[in-house]
């Protein structure tokens, strides 16, 4: 089978697409024949060096997709060949097939895409445990997302506006500020601006944001600035760079805290997977959650996608399709 690979650490370049051998089936596990990839700035950090990889080169990146179970193992009892899967946490996606075990599949209803599997739901998932679980948004609360037209930050804001949030989302170009205002947001700053002032004129009374939701790193300080007393700023991400260290001293003094953020905590079992994701899919059905078109590349063409990811021009999904 083909796949997209690389055998050293760096920039696009790097990236081959290769022949390997086409993964075997094992108790438990299922084989995809993938339609459609999402690709992710952890794929990135996977192909710079930034995140430690198991096994020997040539590395295969890639975690997130849908396609059509090819082949099941022994003791597979939750699906058959032919069906239509997707998933979010199986690594080594980057190719035309993928195995995975039968906990990390969710099955996807007919009238959901493979383009919009791959669209959804690493991002979508994100940006639900976000609102729903790192902090519980609820009407009345004033929220700041940083990169709000990213692929998180736009589904995020979404996601808010659902649960009856305010949103004030940070971007860095005026293009990209008036597609945040497009997505829902109820106003929208630049980072070459003082957005920290904004962030609190934004708030009801003036006192800031109740929560602000930080994937930059290098903002986390200015995000406890635009946060009120007894807020809350959570981190999950460092597209900007490492934070400085916070003082637990600011902490208490401000009664705010500080939470971090990581997909993995949440997708623990084959029901929480499930669950999650169908009510991804009940919000994109019900016209509350809307999906742009997502820039479409063959797997191929994978390096180019990476180009464009980096570039900081897009402002959707990018899929790969093999």
């Amino acid at each position: 089978m083909k796949a997209l690979c690389f055998e050293q650490f760096g920039g696009p370049e790097v990236l081959r697409y290769l022949d390997i051998p086409q993964p075997e089936v094992r108790e438990g596990q299922v084989r995809v024949a993938l339609q459609a990839i999402g690709l992710n700035y952890a794929d990135v950090y996977r192909r710079k060096g930034n995140y430690h990889l198991l096994g020997n080169p040539p590395y295969i990146a890639g975690y997130e997709g849908a396609g059509i179970v090819e082949q099941v193992g022994p003791g597979v009892t939750d699906f058959k060949a032919g069906d239509r899967v997707g998933f979010a946490d199986v690594p080594y996606a980057n190719a035309q097939m993928v195995v995975a075990s039968q906990e990390h599949l969710i099955p996807l209803p007919d009238d959901i895409s493979f383009h919009t599997a791959a669209s959804i739901l690493l991002q979508g998932l994100t940006a639900q445990y976000l609102c729903m679980d790192s902090f519980k948004v609820s009407a009345g609360h004033d929220v700041l997302i940083h990169a709000a037209a990213g692929g998180v930050g736009s589904l995020l804001t979404q996601m808010v506006s659902i649960l009856g949030g305010r949103v004030i989302g940070l971007t860095s170009s005026a293009v990209k500020r008036e597609a945040v205002l497009q997505n829902g947001a109820d106003a929208a700053g630049l980072y070459g601006d003082n957005w920290v002032a904004e962030a609190k004129a934004f708030s009801k009374d003036g006192e800031g944001v109740h929560v602000a939701y930080d994937s930059v790193g290098s903002t986390l300080q200015d995000s406890f600035e635009a946060t009120r007393d007894k807020g809350t700023v959570v981190f999950y991400g460092m597209a900007g760079g490492d934070p400085e260290p916070v003082d637990p001293r600011m902490l208490m003094d401000t009664s705010k805290t500080l939470t971090g953020g990581d997909l993995w905590s949440y997708l623990t079992t084959a029901e929480e997977r499930i669950r999650r994701a169908h009510l991804l899919f009940d919000w994109i059905r019900s016209g509350q959650l809307k999906l742009a078109e997502p820039a479409v590349y063959a797997l191929e063409n994978g390096a180019d996608a990476h180009r464009f990811l980096e570039s900081r021009a897009s402002t959707g999904k990018i899929i790969l399709i093999p």
